[in-house]
């Protein structure tokens, strides 16, 4: 039973941090938020550019995600812009993680796999929906 209330409330905590950070990530490249993307690395991204794709797949996907909302098939999708994002830009910057500062795209694509596979838990808008039969 304690088992149970713990996996439920860290899937939550789980979600909730993954969705905020990716939306936050979104914002920033679609809203401007905190300053929008720095100019160094061109600034706010043009309509249908790759960053602005990418930030159509983060700002939405995040609040689901956030929310629990059509989990599986959203965290089926989000693991390959991820992927993307870390072998395009910064895996060229060296081997590991550590050093490219890849850490937050390869944990998040991780941890939509992990989503994908086991759902969002009870916990979740998805739990409220009714079920396919």
């Amino acid at each position: 039973m304690v088992m149970d209330w713990a996996r439920h409330i860290t899937l939550l905590l789980l979600r909730g941090v993954a969705g905020l950070l990716f939306l936050q990530a979104g914002g920033m490249k679609i809203l401007d938020w905190f300053g929008g993307v720095p100019a160094q690395f061109g600034g706010h991204p043009p309509f249908l550019w790759q960053a602005w794709i990418a930030g159509m797949l983060q700002l939405p996907g995040g609040a689901a995600i956030l929310l629990g909302l059509f989990t599986p098939p959203l965290a089926s999708v989000l693991p390959g812009e991820m992927a993307v994002a870390y072998f395009q830009f910064h895996q060229p910057n060296g081997a590991w993680p550590i050093q490219n500062h890849g850490e937050a795209a390869v944990l998040l694509c991780f941890i939509f796999l992990l989503f994908a596979a086991h759902g969002a838990g009870n916990w979740s808008v998805d739990a409220l929906l009714p079920r396919r039969k």
